[in-house]
């Protein structure tokens, strides 16, 4: 009886990235985990495993942190700092042998994928539609020595299976209400390590090559962060903590306190509405799924389905076009009516004008946009509602349209701890029509675009808390 040559795999989520050949008298299974960086609810995680028992095989788990893309900070080194130690944690119980690296100085952490795939049987990563992880993953499948397999566990749906881009929330939500309930079979596992055993020992040549972050450093990563060559600027945000234990305590108290009122004040920046899960989603600390799971059990009627609706539709909507669009935050990715109705008022009369410099210091005339920008730098995230005031403001006050959105994606990008993301992008994107329709009457510098003014959103919501809170005289106080 012939074996069969590769586990199986009902997920439709594992897409083979080179052609190298299964190397079945190798040590180990590789899971590098770059995006989905937990070790429960993680698809990824689940083809690794599989892999291990289906060759017999013990698992090594390489998670790196490196400095090769321009937005990396202490603030972003710091949540994912926080998350390896929860996985060095998780692994150290389970058995398994984790690797973490930290990459200290530009360009260190290069080969080491390509030297622990040599004495791999089959490396299995994640796949993600976004940032710079495409680009990442294809070239390391190119240098490993074996097989590789990419894994997408980004979303409740495998962003493959939804056969085109979808314009419209509306026109996504009719489709995936008709396609999702197929994919939710197969969920991941909640505790995909247990029964895993057989440690490894990792060659002595490329621990001293890339020798990993300590466990002590883990537990105190201030100081060897402070020392890198990041954007320091961008610091901690010590009430936001990274890791998969502080995601799903979260989500606990969400699904607790807040669910059953979340439709009714989300948009309200006085009352504390949201689930603050959006970082954690963004550097894989939670799944979607595990996320789903709550919030549907919690069974919390027209405000749980208002949640819901935003995980499923909205946060899947992004995935989507991310999937089928390499340059999600472009000018020519915004939809051909946006783009020509703010080129034909990209001459109009400004009221006022603003540097990237005063913008990003909050040092404008609205009150209401400098606390929301107070907000993005000293807490990494803006309230939903202000986050849509922000980017329109931006536009109103942007010489052209076009450097509106550069302004948009850098301060969203350096700042934001769930920047860089599907989600993210579709939110500044909005702004200029994304996913909108054309309005009129026709305005001037926004044309057929969506016009907010600071003065509605005052008389909309109880704006006084908000502004006290994010209030200059309060900046960077927590």
């Amino acid at each position: 009886m012939t074996l069969p040559e590769y586990p199986e795999d009902k997920t439709c989520r594992v897409r083979i990235v080179n052609d190298k050949a299964v190397n079945r008298d190798g040590e180990y299974i590789l899971h590098w985990m770059t995006t989905a960086r937990r070790c429960r609810f993680n698809h990824a995680l689940d083809r690794s495993v599989a892999w291990a028992k289906f060759l017999n095989k013990p698992l090594l788990i390489c998670e790196a942190l490196g400095l090769g893309h321009r937005w990396a900070s202490a603030r972003f080194h710091s949540f994912i700092s926080a998350g390896m130690l929860d996985n060095h944690s998780f692994s150290s119980v389970a058995g398994v042998e984790y690797y973490p690296y930290v990459e200290r100085e530009p360009g260190a952490g290069k080969g080491l994928i390509k030297a622990l795939s040599r004495n791999a049987c089959v490396v299995v990563t994640d796949d993600w539609p976004c940032f710079i992880t495409p680009k990442i993953v294809e070239a390391a499948g190119r240098q490993s020595e074996v097989h590789m397999e990419a894994v997408d566990g980004a979303g409740l749906l495998p962003v493959s299976k939804v056969p085109k881009v979808f314009s419209r929330a509306f026109h996504f939500r009719n489709w995936h209400q008709k396609n999702l309930h197929e994919h939710l079979e197969h969920f991941s596992s909640a505790d995909p390590l247990k029964g895993l055993s057989g440690g490894i020992a990792v060659d002595s040549e490329i621990l001293s090559t890339w020798n990993p972050v300590s466990i002590d450093e883990l537990s105190e990563p201030a100081k060897w962060i402070s020392e890198l060559p990041i954007d320091q600027e961008v610091a901690e945000v010590r009430i936001h903590p990274g890791g998969s234990v502080e995601a799903s305590r979260r989500l606990a108290s969400f699904v607790e306190n807040i669910l059953d009122r979340y439709g009714e004040d989300r948009n309200h920046p006085d009352r504390v509405a949201t689930s603050t899960l959006s970082p954690y989603l963004h550097f894989g600390h939670i799944s979607s799924q595990e996320i789903y799971q709550e919030a549907t059990e919690a069974d919390a009627g027209e405000n749980g389905d208002a949640f819901i609706d935003q995980l499923i539709t909205w946060r899947e909507l992004g995935l989507n076009y991310c999937h089928y669009h390499e340059e999600v935050d472009s000018w020519s990715s915004l939809p051909e009516w946006a783009r020509k109705t703010m080129e034909e008022h990209a001459g109009d009369l400004r009221p006022v004008t603003y540097s990237l410099e005063q913008l990003e210091a909050a040092e404008t005339h609205d009150e209401i946009w400098n606390a929301a920008q107070r907000q993005l730098k000293g807490e990494g995230l803006i309230h939903n509602y202000l986050r849509m005031l922000w980017g329109k403001k931006i536009l109103e006050w942007s010489p052209h349209p076009k450097d509106a959105l550069e302004v948009m994606v850098h301060l969203n990008n350096r700042w934001a701890l769930d920047g860089r993301d599907p989600n993210s992008y579709s939110g500044i994107t909005w702004c200029l029509g994304r996913y909108d329709r054309a309005w009129g009457p026709e305005r001037p510098i926004f044309g057929k675009i969506r016009y907010m003014s600071s003065e509605n959103t005052a008389r909309k919501l109880r704006i006084k808390p908000y502004l006290q809170q994010w209030g200059e005289e309060n900046l960077f106080s927590r």
